[in-house]
């Protein structure tokens, strides 16, 4: 991983570029992010960063941040954080404690994948949550939106296991890769990237540059 930063979405909007196009952008707050902890080869046996995020006032510090963890931000002299992520970056060696991971790394153009945790459905059916066909429409079929066929009777006389059923859909971690930056507000910490982006607004994000470039 040579560079990510942890952020959360804002919202989508629209922009207009130099050439007239009009291009749908999710907007991220990206960082800046406090190095909190390093961990070192000689140490921890990897090398990587503990980077805090969404610093909090120190009268919700109080309340949000249990003890062992605030002694911890302590050590490092960093304020409390809502967010704490560990990230194995390249420079991780070069980065030092109370350091700050901004969105300056990042430029218009470059390609990242983004990870979030999907939007929460509740308990779905089989049309919603795998994209099965409905039975037939007709008055008389009395059977529109149900599962279908479970398997056979008397062989295997069990149904197989990974069967699309109804059940809990969504609130999983997802990646979607090879998005593309838009644009780079540093003075608003703010990256605005073409498309979607997993999970709702307020959702925690990790942006990473690509593995496929």
């Amino acid at each position: 991983m040579k560079k990510a930063i942890v952020g959360k979405k804002i919202g989508m909007t629209q922009i207009f570029t130099d050439d007239g196009r009009l291009v749908p952008v999710t907007v991220v707050e990206a960082g800046p992010c406090k190095v909190v902890q390093k961990k070192t080869l000689e140490s921890d046996g990897y090398s990587a960063v503990q980077v805090g995020f969404d610093t909090l006032p120190e009268f919700r510090a109080k309340k949000l941040v249990k003890k062992p963890i605030s002694g911890h931000f302590a050590k490092a002299g960093v304020a409390p954080a809502r967010h704490l992520r560990e990230l194995k970056l390249d420079n991780a060696a070069e980065l030092e404690v109370g350091s700050d991971i901004t969105v300056t790394q990042f430029e218009a153009g470059e390609r990242i994948d983004v990870s979030g945790i999907s939007k929460g459905h509740g308990f779905t059916g089989t049309i919603r949550r795998w994209n099965q066909h409905t039975g037939p429409m007709a008055h008389g079929s009395k059977y529109h939106r149900g599962v279908g066929s479970m398997g056979a009777n008397s062989d295997p006389s069990r149904v197989f296991k990974n069967k699309h059923m109804p059940g809990h859909y969504g609130v999983e971690r997802v990646t979607i890769q090879n998005l593309e930056i838009v644009k780079v507000d540093a003075e608003r910490n703010l990256l605005l990237i073409k498309g979607a982006v997993p999970g709702p607004n307020g959702g925690l994000l990790l942006v990473r540059n690509t593995c496929k470039a």
